[in-house]
């Protein structure tokens, strides 16, 4: 009959079975409502997030589902670099170059970007803890004077216990270099670093950050005005950013997740020594 028919055995008995399921479909489910959520993932940050609700799945197969699904994630826009370092006031040795990170509070990285609205600029600075890459301390305003990092730092200063190791690491900016921010650096007796003239790797990682928030929430965002950006942008940066945004660097976890852990994982070792002691 098959002869006669000219069609295989197996195109037989397939047409007799009748369509087959798609064995992937819950699998597609779940990856179309973390791109949805998170339309800048790529295929390793949605098979970590799969691994944290408890799928087990190689990074091929998703590869392979949003080729076909063609969720792709959103390009990167190029950074726009906003440092001026043609000042006269004292600059300050990297010291973040030559520091081995072993914890939180040992390194602070601050940086500054600028968000444009409908009809103005505003303009963000940020300070990173730079071993957890937790946002610690942000502030929004329509002006680039010292202000601006002024009030980032002093919301890090409330938030974070300041170790006698502690760096602040900048670029060469004024809003860093001026005498009422380095002072209250000194206030709290915080070493200060300064990049490399002319080199924004040595400030890579706070400038990573900035990409993620440029594409994820501020291209994908119209603000009304400044009140708006603020609102938005705080929410980014303390509810999702912080709290549920998955970093590579820390093993696919968000940075209050990851600081937690290191808590957890330090009380226990505190304890485990008190016994043996």
């Amino acid at each position: 009959m098959c002869e006669l028919g000219q069609v295989s055995r197996a195109g037989w008995y397939r047409q007799e079975a009748g369509p087959q399921p798609d064995r992937d479909l819950k699998l597609r489910d779940e990856i179309q409502k973390i791109a949805l959520e998170w339309p800048a993932y790529g295929s390793r940050r949605i098979t970590a997030e799969l691994g944290r609700r408890k799928w087990t799945v190689n990074r091929k197969r998703v590869q392979r589902l949003m080729r076909e699904d063609n969720l792709l994630c959103l390009r990167k826009r190029k950074f726009v670099v906003t440092t001026d370092s043609d000042h006269p006031l004292r600059v300050y040795p990297n010291l973040a170059r030559q520091m081995t990170l072993t914890g939180v509070d040992q390194l602070w990285r601050a940086d500054i970007t600028y968000v444009r609205l409908e009809v103005e600029f505003v303009y963000l600075a940020v300070i990173l803890d730079a071993y957890s890459r937790r946002v610690i301390g942000w502030d929004l305003d329509s002006t680039l004077e010292d202000s601006l990092t002024l009030a980032a730092l002093r919301m890090a200063l409330a938030r974070r216990t300041v170790t006698p190791e502690l760096v602040h690491h900048s670029d060469r900016g004024v809003q860093y270099a001026s005498g009422d921010y380095t002072q209250l650096l000194k206030d709290h007796h915080i070493q200060i670093s300064m990049s490399r003239k002319a080199n924004p790797w040595d400030n890579a990682a706070c400038e990573s950050f900035m990409k993620t928030l440029k594409c994820e929430e501020v291209y994908r965002t119209e603000y009304r005005d400044q009140a708006d950006a603020r609102l938005r942008m705080g929410e980014f940066i303390e509810h999702i950013y912080n709290e549920k945004r998955l970093h590579s660097a820390l093993d696919y976890r968000p940075p209050a997740e990851f600081e937690r852990d290191l808590l957890t994982a330090q009380k226990k070792e505190a304890a485990a020594r008190r016994l043996i002691a």
